[in-house]
């Protein structure tokens, strides 16, 4: 079994999309571990405030499978491509990390985002606070208290809260 961490964000019909989300990731998974959901600013574009969290997975189904079935639920709450790289979202899910893998393709794991963004940070360091790294080799908690990129976002409450 191999342990994945998906990163979940939306800004438009949020609740709805991430409720879907998450419903659809343990139909395919089976129980999921996730973490507390934040709130924050949209970064990038002037746009409603996003809802972010990150959601843990066992699987044994290989890396290609995995990126098919999020962008299926991506899809299912109408998830524009064509749209610029910064903008309103009904539904992101970014496979942040796929057990130990570190690769560039077909896509680069694990994501950047985990050092760059606070709203995948803060969560996947109170989900896994001493998982390791798979590059750094330091745990989430303690990247997480080294962080000091100033983003604006705030933990809150949500119908998906285990």
């Amino acid at each position: 079994m191999t342990d994945i961490f998906l990163g979940l964000g939306s800004n438009v019909d949020r609740e709805q999309s991430i409720q879907h989300a998450v419903n659809e990731l343990e139909r395919h998974f089976g129980r999921l571990k996730i973490s507390p959901t934040f709130e924050s600013e949209a970064i990038g574009f002037n746009g409603d405030n996003f809802y972010n969290l990150v959601v843990q997975a066992n699987t044994d189904l290989p890396l290609p499978e995995v990126m098919q079935i999020y962008r299926e639920i991506e899809d299912q709450c109408g998830r524009d491509r064509t749209g610029p790289k910064f903008g309103p979202r009904t539904l992101d899910i970014d496979l942040l990390v796929f057990g130990e893998l570190v690769c560039h393709s077909p896509l680069e794991l694990p994501r950047d985002e985990i050092l760059e963004n606070a709203f995948v940070l803060w969560p996947l360091s109170l989900l896994a606070p001493s998982k390791l790294h798979p590059i750094t080799r330091t745990s989430y908690a303690q990247l997480w208290q080294e962080y000091d990129n100033q983003q604006n976002l705030w933990q809150i409450s949500t119908p998906w809260d285990t």
